[in-house]
């Protein structure tokens, strides 16, 4: 089978997400909240001070379960903390739909897929988001 892209854009964010068991809404929402105001773009002065929302930026939201992996022991990862697909995908298109109502230029990946992705990191740049609960 010929490889086909499900999801592209220009400058922007790259979003891994990964839920984790007792992830919600709420925390969905929060999250989204961050991602769209997080300050990691450069400003006039070359300071991380302003969002994807600031610059028009896209953002690229791809799940990622294996984020939720355990690796404090051992050579195998563990994943007892990952959400059950069956519970993760409609929390994920939830948050997808939310993102697309909030932000212009929104791609996102296949739920569950094997999927190659690719990225020009500038900088490199790269930051974990994690709430705390509540």
């Amino acid at each position: 089978m010929g490889e086909c892209c499900v999801g592209e854009i220009g400058g922007g964010l790259l979003v891994f997400l990964g839920f984790e068991h007792g992830d919600t809404q709420d925390a969905g929402a929060r999250l989204l909240e961050r991602i769209l105001s997080y300050r990691v773009f450069a400003d006039d002065q070359g300071r991380m001070n302003r969002s994807v929302a600031d610059v028009s930026g896209g953002v690229l939201l791809v799940s990622q379960f294996t984020l939720a992996a355990d690796t404090r022991k051992g050579l195998r990862p563990g994943f007892s903390a990952a959400m059950p697909p069956e519970q993760a995908e409609p929390l994920y298109e939830w948050l997808l739909a939310q993102l697309r109502g909030r932000h212009a230029s929104v791609a996102a990946g296949e739920f569950g897929a094997n999927m190659q992705v690719s990225l020009v990191n500038d900088g490199p740049v790269t930051f974990l988001l994690e709430l705390s609960p509540g």
